[in-house]
């Protein structure tokens, strides 16, 4: 265990992905709960590699969503509804992460869905740089499907309570507390407990880093 400044801690992140030596992109993932700090560490570790003079592709698992309609079968607050129907992994696997992986052709697509419009995407193809840097954030993203893409993997740890407090925060302009705290309650937090049990996301993460407080993180780094 570690424990530091937020730039130490990025530092840190920074000097790991500088570690991974593969014959193509690094394919990063940030994995945690909803809430617990993933978009925020992506984003700020994406400031500190550009800084160091790597190329950068940010993506999110936000932007590889299926749509409402196709979304919501069990309901909308279903915990297994969360885990097993909300993201289209075979299209992330097909125009994300395989492309930057070994025998990849490295011509990517960023996104395949609008959240805002509720509509596909399908943007044109770029082709990446042989050492760029993929930082993508999500949820659920050691699972099976996914697990094998990564070359290097970090869990954003958060009390599971707490994600609800900063979720009411977070979402209190467009939601109220009572809907927040339902839907945290009955679809997410059960689902990140299922896929605990299930998937044991922590066991897979070379690098889990505790944000319960993000200007005092702690760090740890395992060995696999």
């Amino acid at each position: 265990m570690d424990q530091g400044t937020r730039d130490e801690m990025l530092g840190r992140l920074a000097e790991e992905v500088r570690s991974v030596t593969v014959a193509h992109p690094t394919r990063v993932a940030i994995d945690g709960p909803p809430a617990a700090g993933k978009t925020t560490l992506a984003d700020e570790l994406a400031v500190v590699l550009r800084a160091q003079g790597r190329d950068v592709i940010r993506a999110t698992i936000d932007d590889f969503l299926f749509p409402r309609a196709q979304r919501y079968p069990r309901g909308e607050y279903s915990a297994e509804g969360c885990y097993f129907d909300t993201h289209d992994y075979a299209a992330l696997n097909r125009v994300l992460l395989d492309p930057l992986g070994p025998g990849g052709n490295r011509r990517f697509q960023h996104a395949v869905y609008d959240r805002t419009a509720d509509t596909a995407l399908s943007p044109p193809a770029t082709t990446a740089s042989a050492d760029a840097v993929l930082v993508f954030d999500g949820v659920f993203l050691m699972r099976p499907e996914l697990i094998d893409r990564w070359d290097l993997r970090i869990f954003v740890s958060t009390a599971l309570e707490k994600t609800v407090d900063r979720a009411v925060i977070r979402e209190r302009r467009v939601s109220s507390r009572a809907e927040v705290e339902r839907r945290w309650r009955e679809r997410y937090i059960p689902a990140q407990q299922f896929y605990f049990t299930t998937v044991r996301p922590t066991h897979h993460a070379n690098i889990i880093v505790h944000n319960e407080e993000p200007q005092q993180p702690v760090w740890e780094t395992q060995t696999h």
